[in-house]
């Protein structure tokens, strides 16, 4: 088979847009196959810099079908301006882009509810999930619980002004219960909207199911891209500090709608240190300068809410966890860069909890909560690595370091990235840096 997928193995952020843009020249499609427009994926092509939340990053290179799959909750209106950024810079999306008919829509009483349930009802010492307030998981909540749902391909039957009407009557009287006089839900006015921007989607809208079953028994080259981390997997990560979908590895077949055996190999993603945004336990933070130095020299800030990320040692404790739920062959360690200049580096290599070392991560954020990292000090490296492009050429120290992270999640290292740029990146295929 010819499917490969990307999957981040941390709490997001670990760069997995370039990744995708690296491997995209060698396929034919790009399928975003979870999340929504919470994600931001950031490609630096020479000076030109590309935010992208929900148009998959495969979307520069003109001889791609990129497809948002059926698992994605799409905002039109991000969407329509997503694809108008990216034509006023001279890309074609129309032609380059398909929409799954399945894919569940985002509504304005979606964005209405994640800001109030984040926003009320919780004492003010207890952590905040930490949302992006986008309606993503409202909609994966509706789309579960089926009545009140709209798939995209629904916004072009004729029954969905009469369907829209019914479900903003129930939400109007479901936020105006919570306390809410602010949010006016104006059915007429969402419907000549979403109308609109249904109708320009219209060529783009199709049955991607169908298409991509076709091409995997065709053995067409595909990559499938995930959003967020792992560690965010609503079933498998830091519950219920997580996202509204299955971020990890295991998402990808039920997202996309083909079978498991359509991912021939798995690639998974990690920055060289660890970051999370929101709130839940976070075992290798740095609440001190090295954390702010981290956060400064890695621009760790969200590409999609601007806030900044925080900021820790690499956690080999979980990533050995995501890298085995994620069935992952091969590892593309990211950012590496950033810790240059730093004297000295730790490892967490495991965890102790009430008085015992382990190496399991803990299924229940309350034990998480309690462990303590157990950590292992390697030499930095004081050179800059920006213009390194062979892993010989690399510090011995850093050298160490990425054979350490290998050994510790007993998986090979196929890429590293030393910058942001595409020509910033060494490939270890043939350097493996382990064994």
């Amino acid at each position: 088979m010819a499917g490969q997928c990307i999957v981040g193995l941390q709490w997001g952020d670990e760069a997995k847009g370039k990744l995708v843009d690296l491997l995209t020249p060698d396929v034919e499609f790009v399928v975003r196959y979870q999340g929504g427009a919470n994600a931001g994926h950031t490609v630096v092509v020479g000076s030109e810099k590309y935010v992208l939340h929900l148009i998959p990053s495969g979307i520069l290179y003109p001889h791609v079908k990129n497809i948002i799959g059926s698992g994605v909750v799409i905002n039109p209106v991000t969407l329509i301006d997503e694809i108008d950024r990216l034509e006023n810079r001279g890309i074609s999306v129309t032609d380059r882009l398909l929409l799954s008919n399945r894919a569940h829509v985002v509504f304005p009483w979606h964005v209405a509810e994640d800001k109030l349930w984040e926003e009320s009802n919780q004492p003010d010492d207890e952590e905040k999930i930490g949302t992006t307030q986008r309606g993503i998981g409202p909609c994966y909540r509706d789309k579960v619980g089926r009545r009140f749902a709209i798939r995209l391909g629904d916004m072009l039957q004729p029954d969905f002004r009469s369907k829209l009407n019914r479900i903003v009557e129930f939400k109007q009287r479901l936020i105006t219960a919570t306390g809410s006089d602010s949010v006016v839900l104006d059915a007429n006015m969402i419907y000549e909207q979403y109308l609109a921007i249904a109708e320009r989607l219209r060529p783009m809208i199709v049955d991607t199911t169908e298409i991509l079953l076709n091409a995997v028994e065709q053995d067409r080259s595909i990559l499938y891209e995930g959003a967020q981390g792992a560690l965010l997997d609503v079933d498998h990560g830091t519950f219920p500090y997580v996202t509204s979908s299955n971020s990890s590895g295991v998402g990808v077949a039920a997202g996309a709608g083909v079978p498991l055996r359509a991912v021939s190999k798995m690639i998974g993603v990690l920055k060289s240190y660890s970051t999370r945004v929101g709130g839940g336990p976070f075992p290798t933070e740095l609440d001190n300068p090295t954390g702010q130095l981290i956060r400064d020299r890695g621009n760790e800030y969200g590409s999609t809410t601007g806030r900044p990320r925080r900021c820790g040692w690499f956690d080999a404790v979980a990533a050995r966890y995501t890298t085995r739920l994620s069935g992952v062959d091969t590892i593309a360690l990211m950012m590496l860069d950033v810790l240059s200049t730093l004297p000295e580096l730790h490892l967490c290599t495991h965890y102790e909890l009430d008085g015992e070392m382990i190496r399991v991560f803990p299924s229940h954020v309350n034990d998480l909560r309690r462990v303590q990292p157990v950590f292992e000090t390697l030499e930095g490296w004081r050179e800059e690595i920006t213009e390194v492009r062979r892993f010989d050429d690399l510090p011995p120290q850093a050298i160490d370091y990425v054979r350490r992270i290998s050994e510790l999640l007993d998986r090979p290292i196929e890429f590293i990235s030393v910058g942001p740029e595409r020509a910033q990146t060494i490939l270890c295929r043939l350097e493996t840096p382990v064994g």
